[in-house]
């Protein structure tokens, strides 16, 4: 009988919690359902947080995909180099490499998401969207493309200009071990080397709100580690690519700095009407021409020409400058680090650490480098 009454007791709590959990369980679907009809945002999240499960579930060891005969060699030799170029930024740049692009997973489309950005008309102005953890975006990422096509129309109809491109790949920031995607394989060998380091580095470092300093820091470790990571492979051909690739972003940079230059002085007066839209299409009209013309003929790596014929606006330029942002002063960082990539991350990540704004912080850091190039860099007080 005290055996009978135990289990009894067993059943009835294991019955309570049950219970219980149903009822929270049912709570918060109606919560969710709730805010799903309320909420566009919520229905958004909801719909990227299935994809990305399917993303996740669909992953598979790389050396198991290697090793498939079905496999074929040119995907098995990128397979082999990603492998690679994870390790090295693990234990030669120090990045927080965990179990990121250990497993592949394959992507039912050639791209990814498509990304939407947005810009006031009459300022560069750009739109945010505010997402849990990482704080306020300048872009939004549709798996969806008649979604991201007509959120575009939309605020296009609210007289904001837009701007809509494919992505092959994105970080989760070290929340999920992120698998490498089908979508990424396809590109070049410097490329696809430089992916893996710029994503690992935001599992490294990533400041909430600061899109511009994350994508442009994630930018430079991308292709000054490529270079690193082909030349301590002696692989100088792909070095020496890899640092070109970097030139033309600095290219890139400097006329997209311009531009804005330009356009600032532009908005600056408050011109209205048509005025200000014959300007402003004069303005674009140079700029493609430019990229068409002297740009072009510069760029080593980069199709000028093929930049020169998409459409441009505000919401471009933008765009454009988020990965292109004061790359020189991480240039700077690294020669007074004597070429020294890791340690440049190190310096980097110390300078930023006492919060407030990072382009201070990296103002500095860029100041001490060029007036003391011989000494160490200096300690930058916490905030």
């Amino acid at each position: 009988h005290r055996r009978a009454g135990a289990a009894l007791k067993r059943r009835f709590r294991f019955s309570t919690i049950l219970r219980l959990a149903s009822a929270f369980l049912f709570t918060l679907i109606l919560v969710i359902l709730g805010a799903w009809i309320v909420s566009p945002e919520v229905r958004y999240l909801v719909k990227a947080g299935v994809e990305e499960a399917r993303i996740l579930l669909g992953r598979k060891p790389i050396v198991e995909v290697a090793a498939d005969p079905a496999t074929d060699a040119a995907t098995r030799a990128k397979l082999s180099l990603v492998l690679a170029a994870r390790d090295f930024a693990a234990d030669s740049l120090g990045l927080a490499a965990g179990e990121t692009f250990t497993t592949y997973s394959r992507v039912r489309r050639d791209t990814l998401v498509l990304v939407l950005s947005a810009s006031r008309y009459d300022r560069l102005a750009q739109k945010l969207w505010n997402y849990p953890i990482v704080g306020r975006v300048p872009y939004k990422g549709y798996f969806n493309f008649e979604q991201a096509m007509k959120e575009a129309r939309r605020l296009e109809q609210t007289g904001m200009d837009t701007y809509i491109r494919p992505s092959a790949a994105f970080s989760t920031l070290g929340w999920f071990n992120d698998p490498l995607l089908s979508t990424v394989v396809g590109g070049d060998s410097v490329d696809l080397a430089a992916t893996v380091i710029h994503e690992i580095l935001h599992n490294t470092l990533f400041l909430p709100s600061q899109v511009d300093f994350n994508e442009s820091l994630a930018n430079f470790v991308g292709y000054r580690g490529a270079e690193a990571f082909f030349r301590g492979r002696g692989d100088g051909r792909n070095a020496d690519r890899a640092a070109a690739r970097w030139r033309d972003e600095l290219r890139l940079g400097r006329f997209y700095a311009e531009l804005v230059g330009r356009l600032e002085q532009l908005y600056a007066p408050g011109i209205a009407g048509p005025a200000l839209r014959e300007e402003r299409q004069r303005i674009f009209r140079l700029a493609r021409s430019e990229l068409g013309g002297p740009v072009a003929r510069a760029l080593e790596t980069v199709d000028g020409r093929a930049l020169a014929e998409r459409p441009i606006n505000n919401a471009v330029v933008i765009a454009q400058r988020l990965y292109r942002t004061q790359l020189d002063r991480f240039d700077q960082v690294l020669s007074w680090n004597r070429g020294d990539v890791k340690a440049t991350i190190a310096a980097v990540r110390q300078a930023v650490a006492g919060g407030g704004d990072p382009w201070s912080a990296m103002t500095d850091l860029a100041r001490s480098a060029a007036s003391s190039p011989a000494a160490a860099p200096p300690r930058r007080r916490a905030r």
